[in-house]
């Protein structure tokens, strides 16, 4: 019965395909935009938002685009649909009309004429004022009731600013404000931008906010923009409007700060108590100690108002982690125009235990396919200090999905791994030289855990870690994350016949896998500079360094034991250095496209008391948030490729020097679906030359063509908090001898073998 359905409407579609049959005389059926075109005086850069001032109101869909505006699918059914005689309005046609049928979209419709005219008024936002602009229609040939519309617009040099002056402001005002203009957003010889102007307006509203202008806002500030001394240059003034309350020119204190709590555990009398002037209402007993509270709260009474400091408060009791949400009021203290503010803080605690239950599905490159559980357990608020203390329990189980015919019980579960891990959080326990400005948030973790690893027919390893970690903010852009103290202990409890086969084919692996400790510190520093108006372009750059053993051997050698091998509780322990630093940049090509750039590279080195570095501190490359045409731990180091039939050939696939470029560029299709086209490249390799491992030393001659290419296309899926991403690579340049000459060498076993898909969440930079 089904069949029949689909053969029927097959049938009256073919019975349909003009699109055109039902257009009244004079009508023409718009089909998309031809063309598109910009021209500008030369060395004018036409910015993203500048070109989508253009684009934006010319790009009108047509019936069933594919990229709108320029192609449609080859198939209009909705147009199909819509050309059907309906003789009665019941029945399966009928019911399939009202389901499918689209209206034409026509040349009048879209209007070409008053488009350019949205075009003409947005670029006068942008300084570009009398633009030529015009428009054709392009009927098709072979059906001239059809057609496509280009448009092409000049533009002129643009007007530029000369001049920038406060006119006629109140002494009190100006004083202040002219403290800010040398930084004014607003300078000579910059082109006129409406935007700009906006949040130069925002700008100096902010900063009187902050210097007590309570009763200041942007609408009061306007701009008069004088353009007839020179043409292409306009004299710009910042003015105050008229009849700006009398109120908005005096500067407000603050007179009492209170903050009432609830939500918390039992009922009874309610207590007041003050402390450094701030009036706080409880129920008793204390749920937070009142000197943490106080500490959040940046305004006191006698205070100037500040926007700035009514904000941090507000953000410094969220971040404490024990409200539900705290609520912030600015009155005046007694009629609507005094100067005088009162401060009143309403915070609801959250529930003090919280549990959390995570499901995932791990897809992974080396054809490992599972489920994950994680359990967590966390109670806010422990010691009534705003600590955290959580317990976190993980599992996740694997199977073989894929991979080499000789690879056993295929289908079964072949790996597990199990993992504890508790920590605890302190807000502001840090040491006093890394003390800063006290409203950046400052945290200390304190965490220990255990994670048992079962690598099916190859290993059992389990490890016991513990760190203690301060994060700390030096300004909005700068990060900084301090190690001081970590203890990693590492041990194989059971191994395989070809596990063990493979450590003593290769003694560099085999001591990256022995039982040992390592002690370590690192610090991470990172910048963030994020996309503004100004600058859309986003610029990402994170170092850390690493040292291990260094401080444990020096004490030992001043204590008297200067020989290799020293030990630590009975066990070797891991002595070596380790940088590492990546930069990302993203670079916007329009509102729904960007070009995302990224470098990084690392290098470890092992001395001392061991010669190699612990086989989780080594780097590999590949996967889907590496190389995306190559299977994760598949090439490397250098131009060494192990035997393919060997189940454990990714052990030696590691290296002590990492080099990794990567470049996409990120487009919207449709709705939440985006795509994207990229490039990866990169490579590892040894410092130190291996017989077992020939050619995955590092050299400099020849360097380019140990360098892995890969290509590929992929889809994204997003979903507002998170993106399902799918990524299809195909190899370019493998970095080893693969039987085939010339720079790509790939050997062609069938187009399905050349692919690599990868599924994971999130994007891989």
């Amino acid at each position: 019965m089904k069949n029949s359905y689909l053969i029927l409407l097959l049938g009256m579609l073919l019975a349909s395909c003009s699109t055109t049959k039902k257009l009244a005389d004079g009508e023409t059926l718009y089909t998309g935009v031809k063309k598109i075109e910009i021209t500008a005086p030369k060395r004018l850069r036409l910015e993203s938002r500048q070109k989508n001032a253009v684009t934006a109101p010319l790009s009108y869909p047509p019936n069933n685009p594919l990229i709108s505006p320029y192609w449609r699918t080859p198939f209009p059914v909705g147009l199909w649909v819509y050309n059907w005689d309906i003789k009665k309005e019941k029945g399966l046609k009928w019911w399939l009309y009202r389901r499918l049928a689209k209206k034409p979209v026509l040349i009048a419709d879209v209007q070409p004429e008053l488009r350019l005219k949205m075009v003409e008024n947005n670029l006068k936002d942008y300084g570009f004022f009398g633009i030529g602009k015009e428009y054709a229609v392009h009927p098709r040939k072979r059906n001239p009731r059809k057609a496509k519309i280009s448009y092409r617009i000049e533009l002129s040099e643009p007007w530029r600013l000369d001049s920038v002056a406060l006119w006629e402001w109140p002494d009190t005002l100006a004083t202040h404000v002219d403290r800010i203009m040398p930084n004014t957003l607003l300078t000579k010889g910059s082109q006129y931008d409406v935007n700009l102007l906006e949040q130069e307006r925002q700008r100096i509203t902010q900063w009187l906010r902050n210097t007590g202008y309570y009763y200041f806002q942007p609408d009061y500030i306007e701009f008069l923009a004088d353009t007839t001394r020179q043409r292409g240059k306009i004299d710009l003034r910042i003015v105050l409007k008229q009849g700006v309350p009398e109120i908005a020119f005096h500067p407000c204190r603050i007179r009492n700060v209170g903050i009432s709590f609830s939500g918390s555990a039992g009922e009874g009398k309610r207590d007041t108590v003050r402390l450094d002037g701030i009036r706080l209402d409880y129920i008793p007993p204390e749920t937070l100690k009142n000197r943490f509270v106080v500490r959040a709260i940046q305004m006191r009474p006698g205070q100037l108002y500040s926007a700035w400091r009514q904000n941090r408060t507000q953000t410094s009791l969220v971040q404490l982690g024990v409200f539900k949400y705290a609520n912030l009021t600015v009155a005046p203290a007694d009629t609507v125009t005094s100067r005088a503010l009162d401060v009143k803080i309403d915070a609801v605690y959250a529930p003090p235990v919280e549990t959390e239950i995570e499901v995932d599905l791990s897809s992974k490159s080396n054809s490992l396919l599972g489920p994950g559980l994680t359990l967590s357990l966390s109670n806010r608020n422990m010691f009534r200090r705003a600590e955290t203390f959580a317990l976190k329990l993980t599992g996740a189980y694997e199977w073989q999905i894929g991979g080499a015919d000789n690879i056993q019980d295929k289908g079964l579960v072949n790996s597990y791994e199990l993992g504890l891990n508790l920590n605890l959080t302190v807000p502001r326990l840090a040491p006093r030289f890394m003390k800063t400005n006290p409203d950046r948030q400052e945290r200390s973790t304190f965490q220990i855990g255990t994670d048992f690893l079962n690598r099916h027919s190859y290993f059992r390893m389990v490890s016991f870690w513990g760190n203690v970690a301060y994060d700390f903010h030096t300004s909005r852009r700068n990060n900084h994350t301090l190690i001081p103290f970590k203890l990693t202990y590492t041990h194989l409890l059971k191994t395989s016949h070809e596990f063990d086969s493979t450590l003593n084919n290769n003694p560099a692996i085999a001591l990256s896998f022995r039982d040992q400790l390592i002690p370590s510190m690192t610090y991470t520093y990172t910048f963030d500079r994020a996309a503004t108006y100004r600058n859309p372009d986003r610029f990402y750059w994170q170092t850390s360094l690493t040292q291990a053993g260094n401080i444990l051997s020096g004490i030992q050698y001043l204590a008297g034991k200067r020989e290799s091998g020293k030990k630590l509780f009975g066990n070797v322990y891991s002595q070596f250095l380790k940088l590492t630093s990546e930069i990302v940049g993203y670079r916007k090509t329009s509102d729904n496209s960007l070009i995302a750039l990224r470098f990084m590279g690392g290098i470890g080195y092992a001395y001392g008391n061991t010669k190699v570095m612990p086989y989780s501190e080594q780097f590999y490359i590949g996967g889907a948030n590496s190389i995306r045409a190559f299977r994760i731990r598949s090439i490397g180091p250098g131009s060494f490729h192990p035997r393919t039939e060997s189940v454990t050939a990714y052990l030696d696939q590691t290296g002590d020097i990492k080099l990794e470029a990567n470049i996409g560029y990120r487009f919207k299709i449709a709705g939440r679906i985006y795509g994207a086209l990229f490039a990866d490249a990169g490579n590892v390799w040894l410092l130190r030359k291996e017989a077992e491992r020939p050619g995955g030393e590092f050299r400099l001659k020849g360097l380019w063509k140990e360098i892995a290419l890969g290509t590929g296309t992929g889809l994204r899926y997003d979903i507002t908090y998170i993106v399902i991403r799918a990524d299809l690579g195909v190899a370019l340049h493998a970095p080893y001898d693969t039987g085939k000459k010339g720079y790509f060498n790939i050997r062609n076993y069938g187009f399905k073998d050349g692919l690599v898909l990868n599924l994971a969440i999130g994007y891989p930079f």
